[in-house]
């Protein structure tokens, strides 16, 4: 604990982001560079609790206590070494993950919580300029060949942990790029991709081979697949988008966000002049209020939309914890990202009844206005008469989040038994009802987090090496949330 009383003599604090203005005109990431004083202050407030909640609060167990406390006493490259011992991408997750450790951070209670997020990007950051992280190469080889079918962060960490347990490695992905949904997904203003090709570099360097362009069951066939890997990791996501099945869905100019999102993101990589849908000039209607759709309303507001309304079903949160959430569980709390601060208008308890047309295409959304009602147990959204509402729109993006895995060749051609949520079925070991198949992430668990996939691809990683091996020395955070199979 570097200074007993940082938490009394200094407050919370964030760097300062680019004024709007400014940061509308580029892709760049919004946040201005963090002075050394100022983080190593931040780093102060950590009270080294005897219970650290926060670690418990990050599902990869991150030493949070230790990495503060080295980085305040100016310990730089161990701090990374810390961070490295549990996390394989901390500069992914210091830049999007929405940092449950920091709501469970015990001077959270009654104080704003300590700057974990900021503190860790900082010390992955000040690491690879200064060059500390460098391939980690294994010793030797084992013979056996995993592969891994998705290129997420889930697929990514058991790709890394996989290769540097000594097995040969092969990372299938569908797109053109590695990345999954960093890459096309994620804008650039929300994490530059340099760091995701940085990282991807370093696991090339340490023997892990990527082969783009290539859906498993369709390029390669699953029989072949089985043949040429001892063990196959499973990691494609939840990328089954919900959809609004209204009168009018039909129409033109309605967009799922992963139809409208990787378009600027291949601009940014040089693919294309200017994105395939661009919402400049248009009113923007956007339907879902998470992440996703604020990457949507960053994205329309660079794009130069003339106006963005951004639709949430459920009621506005709360400034502050109610007494049915309580710390340490995530507040569910009222927040502005960046996106919000840049503009757009925030619509709340609201319902899409209709889509309404003009020669094929959008026009107009009818809505009311919804009130959460309980009826045994359940819970509904039921209209308020007299409030029905249209919103003119050139352009709706539905943002309502994932479903599940999709099913395709790859699913059917293994015959994978799926759970009660349309998951991919597996047991206590990542296993799943096909032998030597296993799957981690979005696409066993659901749509969640991204520090549950490096987690999930981790720990699945430690159950392939045991099988492979006979026994593994390589972590595994946390068990599967469900385990149908035996």
């Amino acid at each position: 604990m570097g200074d007993a009383r940082g938490f009394l003599k200094h407050d919370r604090q964030l760097p300062d982001r680019r004024s709007v203005p400014v940061r509308l005109r580029d892709w760049n990431e919004v946040y201005e560079p963090f002075g050394e004083d100022n983080l190593r202050e931040q780093a102060s407030r950590c009270m080294d609790c005897g219970i650290p909640f926060c670690n418990d609060g990050c599902p990869l167990g991150n030493l949070i206590p230790d990495w503060n406390d080295l980085t305040y006493r100016d310990h730089w490259q161990n701090a990374i070494e810390r961070l490295h011992a549990t996390n394989n991408f901390p500069e992914f997750t210091g830049r999007l993950c929405p940092a449950p450790c920091e709501g469970a951070c015990v001077l959270g209670i009654n104080e704003p919580p300590v700057t974990i997020k900021q503190i860790e990007v900082s010390i992955v950051d000040r690491a690879w300029e200064e060059g500390w992280i460098v391939p980690l190469v294994p010793a030797e080889n084992t013979g056996r060949r995993v592969a891994v079918v998705g290129s997420g962060p889930a697929g990514l960490a058991a790709a890394q942990q996989l290769t540097r347990a000594g097995h040969s490695v092969v990372v299938f992905e569908r797109a053109d790029r590695i990345g999954g949904l960093m890459r096309y997904g994620i804008p650039e203003f929300k994490m530059e991709k340099r760091h995701l090709d940085r990282r991807l570099a370093q696991m090339e360097a340490e023997g892990t081979e990527f082969r783009t362009n290539t859906a498993v069951g369709v390029d390669l066939p699953v029989k072949q697949l089985r043949a040429d890997f001892d063990a196959v990791v499973l990691a494609c996501g939840a990328t089954q988008w919900r959809d609004l099945p209204v009168p009018g869905r039909e129409l033109d100019g309605i967009l799922q966000a992963m139809e409208y999102l990787p378009g600027s993101n291949r601009v940014q990589e040089g693919d294309l002049n200017t994105a395939p849908v661009d919402a400049a000039g248009m009113d923007v209607v956007i339907i879902g209020g998470g992440d996703t759709g604020a990457d949507c309303l960053g994205t329309a507001l660079r794009q130069g939309a003339r106006v963005v309304h951004q639709f949430e079903i459920m009621p506005r949160p709360p400034d502050e914890r109610p007494d049915s959430n309580p710390w340490p569980t995530w507040p569910m709390i009222y927040r502005v990202s960046s996106a919000h601060e840049e503009g757009g208008e925030r619509e709340y308890a609201i319902n899409t009844s209709e889509f309404v047309g003009q020669d094929g295409r959008v026009s107009a959304l009818r809505t009311h206005r919804v009130e959460q009602v309980y009826t045994e147990g359940r819970m509904s959204f039921e209209p308020i008469e007299g409030t029905e509402q249209e919103f003119p729109a050139d352009l709706v993006l539905l943002a309502m989040g994932f479903t599940g895995p999709e099913r395709n060749e790859l699913t059917d051609g293994l015959g994978l038994e799926l759970d009660v949520r349309g998951n991919v079925a597996r047991n206590r070991e990542y296993q799943t009802s096909v032998d030597g198949v296993y799957v981690c992430g979005d696409m066993g668990r659901g749509q969640s987090l991204i520090v549950w996939a490096i987690a999930e691809g981790r720990s699945c990683a430690a159950a392939v090496d045991r099988m492979l091996s006979g026994s593994t020395l390589l972590p595994a955070p946390i068990a599967p949330t469900a385990v149908p199979l035996r």
